[in-house]
């Protein structure tokens, strides 16, 4: 009987594509491992088999499959029931997900390659452009699409390659390699013919005459444990064994031609494993020890838990007690966090508890060295606890048994593009219910939507109002910035209370963070004359000025140009920087006080893979005394000499157009004010606002969550917002205004007619253009109870009915459930 597999293949298509399995695949294919398919004319896939059957489709003549990859599952059952949960409710499909999930290691990747024909004559008739690429393929005789791209200076130079290909002048090649490759290191032993102490000592009188082999070689057997180890295969790494003497390498060669050494290559693991001293956790105090055992009821009740507990009241001591719970009952654990830059702090905590146990999964790890912690879970190795941020939750996992999200709230756990848009703290939680894992939520603020399935009974709420060992929390002054300025007493962007409170923090040696949620010198340049700001070629944006390069950059695209001395529209010298970002207050702390050692952690100084933990590490030593910083500085890292926080612009965030904007600006200040004061003594924040009076901000001074959250919940119940209904943002993109606008018009129409007053729209967004392609926004609110595969399928009939129209063939309609 004929076996078909149904494969997923990392293309946005919404069903799974059948293939023939060939007799001779049979005995090793099975579901979760990698095959490769031809896909279209010339291209090939590689995929994960999800289903094995004998049903033959009949809408289309199926291929056969060209090779199976693995000898067992790269991804399991329970991977791929996730992979399908995440496709039907964030309304994506599921190779997607599988391109999300997969590291890209262990996806192999198709490269068109073009090979130079010598035998081909004829270059009449050719294109400027088309010789110039012939000419280069002669040099080359074979280059890749993209260096041709490159070469040519266009986007897309398929129009010449197909006439290249046409006349024969060069033939396209596709060649589909695997990009993981294991890391190797030379290895040495004693050759197993002198593999005995008689053979030895015929070495040893054999290299009387060569004192230097000699010399090598008893270094060699010392390094292996002596010579009795030595004889039965102990190896010494090659790199360890020629840093001991100079010139060795000629030695050992000779060494080996003389067949009294062996050298072989073994496959080692990229991530640190070297000894780690492993510490008795701390105990936990007597707020600790109550909150842990309320903690535990909640995990008795099979509900998830929220630990809401102010900023520096011990909550990840508890984490480090729960995992080692998890570890000591046979379970692994992941703990998942926002940004990498908690990972470089947390990382050493944890380290000197679990040792070589713990494993660090993130975006600056290489490919191979993430696929390695995948092989390694996989294998059920040695790690039982990994560290990582949103996309750890993709890994292998085969007993799962804890999951803790710390800063729950933080929204770099949503996914924003490409798809699959997933938030990563509500894919944990279906990821808990698949393992029956236990679920533990912790942050000081709490979202709206984690806080509201506490009250009401969905999650169990265990709170923590004090500071561990008693400091109080920060005191928060607030400074009017308005009246500040009406008396002339700002000095730039300054109040006299915060250059006071810096004074007196930098004459103790104390540390100061500032806190501006801005990045580069300036968010604009100004003519003052006519008002003419300068704004990116592809985006509706002005561009901001990056001091360091000199150049005006659009912070969503990354176009750029050098900073204009003129106005482009009037000819005037008067342009004029306005408002600042986290270079200018750098700058301007150097003047203010120019002892003082000056650090700034924003995207732009944090973007190398070590970026982030030199930064920490240079102020966790107290190297730096000031750390400027955007939303970085706010998520929950620690430091024992922070006396002073100061947040420089508060009405920044509180003025978005977003129904979050109050809660996002709430938590933001809250987080980076309980920076201050960690230890021994209280801090103090400087909140700078030109509106002291507002609600939210009266919030933060009184550190009244309680009170903030009622606020909101009431507004949102109003207006239909989560955590009562559910949003999905649908943008329309296209290059022409008109047309964009024309397709989102009918878009809005046709869905309207299966979801009538719950959709909202068409709207401009509040950016029109971004990347040459206008947009059109559609809003739809979904009630709680409604099925998200239903409103997938209506949704998508609707997509498929104006995107099938010949007018509207080449827009772009992206689909984001549960926005941020």
């Amino acid at each position: 009987m004929q076996k078909y597999a149904d494969i997923v293949l990392p293309v946005p298509l919404p069903k799974l594509f059948t293939y023939e399995v060939p007799e001779e695949f049979l005995p090793v294919l099975e579901k979760g491992v990698r095959v490769v398919v031809p896909f279209g004319k010339k291209k090939l896939l590689s995929g994960i088999v999800y289903n094995i059957h004998e049903t033959k489709p009949a809408a289309y003549e199926t291929k056969p499959l060209m090779s199976v990859l693995d000898d067992a599952p790269v991804v399991l059952d329970m991977q791929l029931n996730l992979w399908q949960w995440i496709a039907d409710y964030y309304q994506c499909t599921i190779g997607e997900v599988y391109k999300a999930a997969l590291p890209s290691g262990l996806k192999l990747e198709s490269e068109s390659k073009l090979c130079y024909n010598p035998e081909f004559e004829d270059e009449t008739g050719l294109p400027e452009k088309a010789l110039m690429i012939l000419n280069y393929l002669s040099e080359k005789k074979y280059c890749t699409i993209n260096e041709v791209n490159n070469l040519t200076g266009l986007k897309n130079s398929y129009q010449y390659i197909r006439q290249l290909v046409d006349v024969q002048a060069v033939f396209m090649n596709e060649n589909i390699s695997e990009s993981y490759r294991p890391k190797t290191e030379q290895y040495l032993t004693i050759h197993p013919e002198h593999r005995s102490e008689e053979q030895l000592r015929n070495c040893f009188d054999l290299l009387e005459r060569a004192p230097k082999q000699l010399q090598l070689l008893m270094i060699f057997l010392q390094k292996a444990g002596g010579i009795n180890d030595a004889i039965k295969g102990k190896s010494v790494n090659r790199k360890e064994l020629l840093a001991t003497l100079e010139n060795g390498a000629a030695q050992l060669g000779e060494l080996i031609k003389k067949g009294f050494i062996e050298q072989k290559k073994r496959a080692v693991d990229r991530l640190e494993t070297g000894e780690v001293q492993v510490k008795e956790k701390k105990l936990l105090s007597e707020v600790q020890t109550v909150a842990m055992n309320e903690v535990r009821n909640g995990f008795d009740q099979k509900k998830p838990v929220l630990l809401h507990g102010v900023t520096s009241s011990g909550k990840t001591e508890i984490y480090i007690h729960l995992i080692d719970e998890a570890i000591k009952a046979g379970k692994q654990a992941l703990y998942l966090l926002p940004e990498i830059a908690l990972t470089t702090q947390i990382t050493s905590r944890l380290k000197t508890h679990f040792g070589n146990s713990l494993g660090i999964y993130h975006s600056k790890f290489s490919d191979d060295e993430r696929v390695e912690v995948w092989n390694n879970l996989l294998k059920n190795k040695s790690y039982r606890v990994i560290l990582g941020v949103r996309s750890s939750i993709f890994l292998p996992f085969s007993n799962l048994g804890l999951i803790i999200i710390d800063e729950e709230h933080e929204q770099s756990f949503k996914q924003f593009d490409p798809a699959p848009r997933y938030h990563a703290r509500d894919v944990a939680l279906v990821l808990g219910q698949y393992f029956n894992a236990k679920v533990l939520l912790g942050t000081a603020t709490p979202s709206v939507e984690s806080y509201y399935n506490a009250q009401s009974g969905k999650f169990h709420l265990v709170e923590l109002t004090t500071r561990h060992e008693g400091i109080q929390l920060p005191e928060i002054v607030v400074v009017n910035t308005r009246e500040a300025s009406r008396c002339k007493m700002m000095q730039s962007h300054f109040s006299p209370q915060l250059i006071e409170q810096m004074q007196k923090s930098l004459s103790k040696k104390e540390q100061v963070i500032l806190f501006q949620n801005r990045r580069g010198f300036a968010p604009y340049l100004e003519c003052s004359l006519c008002g003419w700001i300068p704004r990116c070629n592809h985006c509706d944006v002005s561009m901001t000025y990056h001091k360091h390069i000199n150049q005006l950059v659009c912070h969503y695209c990354g176009y750029a140009v050098p900073t204009y001395h003129t106005c482009q529209a009037c000819g005037s010298p008067s342009l004029q920087f306005k408002g600042f970002g986290t270079q200018k207050i750098e700058e301007e702390i150097g003047l203010l006080f120019p002892d003082v050692k000056v650090g700034r952690m924003d995207y732009d100084t944090t973007r190398s893979k070590k970026g982030y933990e030199n930064i920490i590490t240079e102020f966790e030593q107290g190297k730096v005394d000031v750390l400027v910083g955007t939303q970085m500085v706010t998520k929950g890292l620690d430091f024992d000499r922070v006396s002073l926080v100061g947040i420089l612009n508060a009405d920044n965030m509180l003025n978005n157009p977003d129904f979050r904007a109050f809660e996002r600006s709430f938590q933001m200040m809250a987080q980076v004010s309980g920076r201050a004061g960690r230890k021994n003594r209280r801090g103090t924040v400087i909140l700078q606002t030109s509106n002291p009076e507002h609600p939210v901000i009266a919030h933060v001074r009184n550190n009244d969550f309680v009170s903030f959250f009622n606020e909101q919940i009431e507004e949102r119940l109003s207006y239909k917002y989560p955590p009562f209904y559910r949003i999905i943002n649908i943008t329309v993109k296209h290059k022409n205004q008109n047309t964009a606008l024309h397709a989102a018009n009918a878009l809005t129409e046709y869905l309207r007619n299966n979801f009538g007053s719950r959709v909202l729209g068409p709207q401009v967004p509040p950016v029109t253009k971004i990347q040459d392609m206008h947009l059109q926004r559609i809003l739809l609110k979904l009630e709680r109870n409604a099925s998200p595969v239903k409103a997938k399928q209506l949704m998508q009939q609707c997509i498929n009915y104006v995107v099938s129209q010949e007018r509207w063939r080449y827009i772009n309609i992206v689909t984001d459930v549960d926005p941020m």
